[in-house]
């Protein structure tokens, strides 16, 4: 896999954090991902504080229950949607 300066950059950053810490950037990569696309998935989108503050429980629980993905997968995800 080849990288950009930036990417590995931002892989080095993420890799330094501690995997609850990197796991969260993760997630947030993600949604930044899919937010600043024209048409989101509704999951991914805030509609107010209440529904931020139950997508954000639900992020919790699915890192307290490993269902994350690793900064591999999350590098690649990004360098897909970057390609389009």
């Amino acid at each position: 896999m080849i990288m950009t300066m930036k990417q590995k950059e931002l892989y080095n950053v993420i890799e330094s954090l501690p995997e609850e810490l990197s796991n969260k950037v993760v997630d947030y990569i993600e949604y930044l991902k899919f937010s600043c696309m024209a048409k989101a998935p509704e999951d991914l989108i805030i509609k107010d504080d209440n529904d931020l503050l139950e997508k954000l429980k639900k992020g919790m629980e699915d890192t307290n229950n490993g269902k994350v993905c690793s900064v591999e997968e999350a590098f690649e995800e990004v360098k897909e949607v970057l390609a389009n």
